[in-house]
């Protein structure tokens, strides 16, 4: 990831996917960090709810990935966070719509349909 080659490629693409070895160590398919890969593309093929959606997501996975270490140890005292009390409930939800079969296909709308279901 800091690369100068590979940085100055990503200035210039659309934005950049980042396939994780922990995400696959894990077990979880597709192995894309979401929180570390962007597009500048997305704005334009996806509508204002989609985009709310997505960056709900995006939002408490990285209020989930800041206090990780806090919850693994048992220190994280629920209430201190309203976004890190969401991101834990609603972390299985976030983790099955992540994760798929190596041989199962979705298509755009079921995605889009997909993540609506975590955060009903």
């Amino acid at each position: 990831m800091n690369d100068p080659v590979a940085d100055g490629a990503r200035s210039i693409l659309d934005g950049h996917i980042v396939l994780s070895r922990r995400l696959a160590a894990a077990g979880r398919y597709s192995t894309i960090d979401v929180l570390e890969s962007a597009s500048r593309l997305a704005p334009k093929v996806t509508n204002r709810e989609q985009r709310a959606l997505s960056s709900r997501l995006r939002a408490l996975m990285a209020a989930y990935a800041g206090a990780r270490d806090l919850i693994e140890i048992g220190a994280y005292a629920p209430g201190a966070s309203p976004a890190v009390d969401e991101a834990i409930a609603r972390r299985p939800a976030i983790e099955a719509f992540l994760r798929q079969d190596l041989s199962e296909v979705s298509d755009f709308d079921a995605s889009w349909r997909a993540l609506e279901e975590v955060f009903v």
